[in-house]
């Protein structure tokens, strides 16, 4: 199996008729999602899963019972798509779906079980595509800092003192609380809370780049009740700050803009793009592209 890094949304086509499986209009983890028709005993819908790797979310128009082996065919040709392996872990059968950079990636059938794998015909050619499709901007995979340069045309004298975080840009993420780093393994790591279960969502550090994954199941739409430091475990959620997009509640993280620190807000809505700074700071900084402007 392939090292696939974090946070990469995997592009696939039907096996049989070789069409494209993804939907724009549907995302899932703020990515394009992967449409399947689906079968569970006598009732058939529509399954969207999650093109992020190693990110098991889904949204599904009929129950899916955990355990349940799910019968999964193609919404353009109706072919199923079953490989002629089974799952090592559960011994269902598994689903294979062709890469659009070459190979395959398989998942299990079997509701809740966890075990995939991916094989590229040239890994190395794949994962360069990966890191310019899922957004950094064809630049490389490092921590970058930089800033927009002045604009030669004439400025008015507040434009001349503000500075503008372009997108792709690198977020050294802290805690406000503790001032340990969030960054963690290529992702922002945030602790969470979904009904009575624990766990946690990794954000891409890249501003403007909005890929997500949990290791809990996180629905469409959904507002997480507590966004918590993995370190020490305080609420990052701010009280009287709300969404400038869907009016929910924010979380705050504290991130390197240039030479100091500045607040940084998300969206507690699953899905939800909005991100700004506090009122104090955009006086001068500026979020390039950001949905705040």
């Amino acid at each position: 199996m392939d090292e696939l890094p974090n946070l990469v949304s995997l592009r696939v086509k039907c096996p049989v008729c070789g069409h494209s499986l993804m939907d724009q209009n549907r995302p899932v983890d703020n990515c394009p999602s992967i449409k399947l028709n689906v079968k569970v005993g006598e009732k058939s819908g529509v399954m969207h899963l999650s093109s992020v790797w190693e990110s098991f979310n889904y949204v599904c128009n009929i129950e899916t019972p955990r355990n349940e082996i799910l019968k999964l065919s193609c919404p353009h040709c109706n072919s199923a798509v079953k490989g002629k392996t089974d799952c090592e872990v559960c011994d269902a059968p598994m689903v294979p779906m062709d890469l659009e950079l070459g190979g395959d990636v398989c998942i299990c059938s079997r509701m809740g079980c966890k075990s995939h794998f991916v094989k590229f015909v040239d890994f190395s050619f794949a994962l360069k595509q990966l890191y310019i499709e899922a957004g950094y901007h064809g630049r490389p995979y490092v921590e970058d800092m930089s800033v927009i340069p002045k604009k030669k045309a004439p400025v008015t004298e507040e434009e001349e003192h503000t500075e503008i975080m372009r997108s792709g840009t690198f977020l050294q993420s802290y805690c406000p609380h503790c001032k340990k780093t969030l960054i963690e393994e290529g992702s922002i790591k945030l602790k969470i809370d979904r009904d009575d279960k624990v766990g946690f969502l990794m954000l891409s550090p890249y501003l403007n780049v909005f890929t997500s994954r949990s290791t809990i199941r996180l629905t469409e739409d959904q507002i997480i009740s507590n966004i918590r430091c993995f370190h020490c475990d305080e609420s990052l959620g701010i009280p009287d700050e709300v969404c400038g997009e869907c009016g929910s509640r924010v979380a705050r993280v504290v991130v390197g803009a240039t030479s100091r620190l500045v607040d940084f807000y998300i969206c507690s809505k699953k899905g939800c793009t909005w991100h700004g700074l506090s009122r104090q700071d955009m006086d001068d900084i500026r979020l390039e592209q950001s949905m705040e402007w």
